[in-house]
Formats: structure tokens, C-alpha cells, sequence
């Protein structure tokens, strides 16, 4: 009965990790929401976004208010917000007694920059060649923000493929993602576009600074409070219980292709 009971604690769902669901959630209506509101100006021979914000204004008003709401709270100590975010207020720095600052994926952030920086230059250059409108890239961008949560929920590739860090907690990029998200912005000529970026940018810099200032917020050696067992968002559990699932589905398939192998086979 004990062990069952503490297996239930274990997977259930911390309040940050509901937040993470909660912005899932929303972002993916916004999309999707968008990108009906996109396709229907197209097929009906009006601007395309532009008219449909001309005559539902509200929509840019939610999008603009959700997004800027969301990076004026990374400016400030929250607990709703992820560990990986939050490391670098002073308030969360926990002293372990190591003096040895140690950050493993540090090397493979410009290579990230560069490579985000090349894939949506692409875009860019698409836009200004007007191949893409500015319904596409507010499209992109808002493509980007749900695949944000899916990066924090389920998979990120910078994670497995170049950082290399065990989890978002102890992530060196992670306040980039609001960047990384409205990059395409900074082709449209639109306030709302242009100080979504700016904010954007802001908020990395902010980051970028307290990291040369204080290294020792950002490594685990240093401060315990992105320690696992001071992790109040535990989305390896539930990363790890995926990635079980993942591996037994590919078991359990390989069994069937083998089993309806033999069967043939053996009609033969």
C-alpha cells in the first residue's frame, strides 16, 4: 500500500509542470486559431492576416498581451515558473560549499545561435523575396511557441543533440526561448511584431548578463537549488515514463513484425 501511494507521488503533476500543460494548451489554440484565420483570407481574396486583425483586432490584442504577459514574468521571481528560468535570481541561489563553476553545454550555445540564426535566415530571405507574406511568419512564429512546450514536455533536440545538459533546470539556453521564438518577427514591420521581439531580446540579454555575472547561479556544482532534489517541476519523471512507453510500443512491434514474418514463412 506504501509503495503504490509513493509511486502516485511521484508521478503526479507538480504546479509547474500544469502551467507547462496550461501554455501547451492555449499556444496550440493560438495556432491553430491563426492559422484557420490565415488560410480563410487566402481562399476568400483578402490580405491574408492583415485582413482578418483589421476586422477582429482582439485577436492581435491576445496574442500580443498573452505572449508579452509571459516574458514579463520571467523578469521576476515566480513559482510557477520552470527552475531553469529561475536560477538566476540571487533570491534562488543556494550556496553547496563548491567553488568549482562547472557548465558542460557552455561550448554548444554559439553553435545553437548560429544554427537558428541560419535556419531562419532562410525565411528571412524567403520574405524578402516575397515568397512568404507576414501571415507566414507570424505562422512560424506562433509554430515555434508550441514546439517550445514540446521541447519542455516531451523532447528537445538542443537538449539530446548539442547541450548535452541532463534536464531544463540545468539548461544554459534556457531563457533564449522567447528569442528563438519571435526571430521571425523582426522581418515584419509591425509594432506588435517588432516589441514582442524587442522584449524578446531584452529578457536574453538580461539572461546573458547575469550569467557573465554570476556563473555560479547557473552550475549545479554551485547551486543546489538546481539540484534534482530541490527540483520543483520533475518533468523527468514523466519524460522518463514516455520514453518507456516509446521503447516498449517499439518492442512490442518488432514482435508482431517477427511473429507475421515466421507465419508467412512458414506457409511457404
Amino acid at each position: 500500500m506504501t509503495d503504490s501511494s509513493d509511486r502516485k507521488k511521484k508521478i503526479r503533476l507538480t504546479p509547474v509542470s500544469i502551467f507547462h500543460y496550461v501554455r501547451l494548451i492555449y499556444r496550440s489554440f493560438l495556432f491553430i486559431a491563426t492559422f484557420i484565420l490565415y488560410f480563410a483570407a487566402r481562399f476568400t481574396g483578402r490580405e491574408a492576416i492583415k485582413e482578418p486583425w483589421i476586422h477582429f483586432p482582439f485577436i492581435t490584442w491576445l496574442v500580443w498581451g498573452v505572449f508579452m504577459a509571459e516574458m514579463l514574468m520571467r523578469f521576476f521571481p515566480s513559482r510557477l515558473e520552470s527552475p531553469g528560468s529561475q536560477k538566476q535570481f540571487a533570491k534562488n541561489y543556494i550556496k553547496s560549499g563548491e567553488v568549482n563553476i562547472s557548465i558542460q553545454d557552455n561550448n554548444a550555445t554559439m553553435l545553437v545561435a548560429l544554427i537558428w540564426i541560419s535556419f531562419n535566415a532562410v525565411f528571412g530571405a524567403l520574405y524578402m523575396l516575397d515568397l512568404f507574406d507576414d501571415g507566414i511568419m507570424v505562422l512560424i512564429s506562433l509554430c515555434y511557441s508550441v514546439c517550445d512546450m514540446i521541447c519542455i514536455l516531451f523532447f528537445c533536440p538542443f537538449q539530446s543533440w548539442f547541450l548535452k545538459n541532463k534536464c531544463c533546470t540545468t539548461c544554459r539556453i534556457y531563457n533564449w526561448d522567447y528569442a528563438m521564438m519571435f526571430t521571425p518577427l523582426f522581418f515584419i514591420r509591425d509594432f506588435y511584431a517588432w516589441s514582442l521581439f524587442a522584449m524578446s531580446l531584452i529578457l536574453m540579454l538580461r539572461w546573458e548578463i547575469t550569467f557573465y555575472r554570476h556563473p555560479e547561479r547557473f552550475s549545479e556544482k554551485t547551486n543546489e537549488y538546481i539540484r534534482c532534489e530541490n527540483c520543483t517541476e520533475k518533468l523527468c519523471a514523466h519524460k522518463n515514463q514516455l520514453h518507456s512507453l516509446w521503447k516498449k510500443t517499439a518492442e512490442l512491434t518488432a514482435k508482431k513484425t517477427a511473429f507475421l514474418k515466421d507465419g508467412s514463412s512458414t506457409e511457404k
